[in-house]
C-alpha cells in the first residue's frame, strides 16, 4: 500500500517550481555579477561564494532533515507532502547554487569528493523521483490484488494452506464417491478413481506446490500468466469434471500469487535506489560540514 512519503509530481508543486526557478534565476543573476574569472582565483572565498556555499549548504541540510522527520513522529512539524516536495525542489536547487559556489571549478582533494558525491546525490534523488512518481500507478494498474507489503509473507503462508486444504478436499471427495457409489467391485472403483485424481496430485506435487513454496524462482513455468493458463486448461482435460472447480480455485492462488511477486518486485524497484541516496546524502553532510569549518578557518 502506497502511504504519503511518496512523491507525485502534480499540480501542487507548482508554487515550489515556481519559487525554485526565482531563486535561481536570482543566484544566476548574482553570480553573474560578483564571478571571478577562471584566471583571477577561487570564486568560494569571495562573499558571494561564501553566501553561495552556505544557502546551497542550508538546502542540504533541511533535505536531510526529512529523514530526521520521519524518525520523529512526535516532533513532526508541517504536511510530510510539503516536507518531501521541499526536499525535492531545495535538494535539486542545491547543484547549482554549489556549482555558483564553487564557480564550476570541480576542484581536488576533499572540494572534489564533494563535488562528485553532490551530483550523484542529485542524480540518484531524481531518479527516485521519477520512479515515485511513476511506479504507483504502475503498481494501480498491474497489480489488481494489491496488498500491505509488509503482509505478504503471511499472505503466501495462507495461499499454501487454503492450496493443501483444496487438494486434500478434491482428492478426498472423489475417494469417497467411490467407496459410496455402492459398485460391485469397490476395489477396481477406487483405482480408476485414483487414476483419475492423480494428474491433479502430480501436477500440486511438481508444478504448483514449488511455485508457492518457492515464489519468484527462475524458469517457473506458473510464473508465467500465458504459461500457467495452458497449463492448467491442460490439466482441466486430465480430471474428472468434478475437479475443475478446485483447478479453478488453484489457479486463483497461482494468480495471486504472481501478483504478489510483481508487488514486491515493484517495490524494490520502488526503494532500492534509497540504499544508495540515503547513505551518500549522510556522507555528503558531514563532508560539506568539515569542509565549511576548514574553509572559515583556514
Amino acid at each position: 500500500m502506497l502511504g504519503d512519503s511518496f512523491v507525485r509530481i502534480d499540480r501542487t508543486h507548482k508554487v515550489w517550481l515556481v519559487a525554485s526557478l526565482a531563486i535561481f534565476g536570482v543566484a544566476l543573476l548574482v553570480y553573474t555579477v560578483y564571478r571571478v574569472p577562471f584566471a583571477s582565483g577561487s570564486m568560494g572565498g569571495t562573499a558571494a561564494g561564501l553566501a553561495f556555499g552556505s544557502i546551497g549548504f542550508a538546502f542540504m541540510i533541511f533535505a536531510a532533515l526529512l529523514g530526521a522527520r520521519k524518525r520523529m513522529p512526535v516532533y513532526r512539524f508541517g504536511p510530510a507532502q510539503t516536507w518531501m516536495r521541499g526536499h525535492l525542489w531545495l535538494g535539486l536547487l542545491s547543484l547549482p547554487i554549489i556549482l555558483f559556489h564553487s564557480g564550476f571549478r570541480y576542484g581536488h582533494g576533499l572540494t572534489a569528493w564533494l563535488m562528485t558525491l553532490l551530483i550523484i546525490v542529485v542524480l540518484s534523488g531524481v531518479f527516485g523521483a521519477v520512479l515515485q512518481h511513476y511506479m504507483p500507478l504502475v503498481m494501480t494498474r498491474e497489480v489488481t490484488m494489491e496488498t500491505i507489503y509488509e503482509e505478504i509473507g503471511h499472505v503466501r503462508a495462507q495461499l499454501l494452506e487454503e492450496a493443501e486444504e483444496l487438494i486434500k478436499q478434491g482428492t478426498g471427495v472423489e475417494k469417497k464417491a467411490a467407496v459410496e457409489g455402492g459398485e460391485p467391485d469397490s476395489s477396481e472403483s477406487a483405482v480408476a478413481v485414483m487414476d483419475e485424481i492423480a494428474p491433479l496430485r502430480n501436477f500440486y506435487e511438481r508444478e504448483l506446490k514449488p511455485f508457492l513454496e518457492k515464489p519468484g524462482a527462475r524458469g517457473a513455468a506458473l510464473g508465467d500468466a500465458a504459461q500457467a493458463r495452458s497449463a492448467f486448461a491442460q490439466l482441466r482435460t486430465l480430471v474428472p469434471a468434478s475437479l475443475h472447480t478446485t483447478v479453478e480455485d488453484l489457479e486463483g492462488i497461482c494468480e495471486e500469487e504472481r501478483q504478489l511477486t510483481l508487488q514486491s518486485h515493484l517495490h524494490l524497484w520502488l526503494h532500492s535506489w534509497l540504499l544508495l541516496h540515503i547513505p551518500l546524502s549522510l556522507a555528503l553532510i558531514l563532508l560539506g560540514a568539515i569542509h565549511a569549518v576548514m574553509a572559515l578557518r583556514y
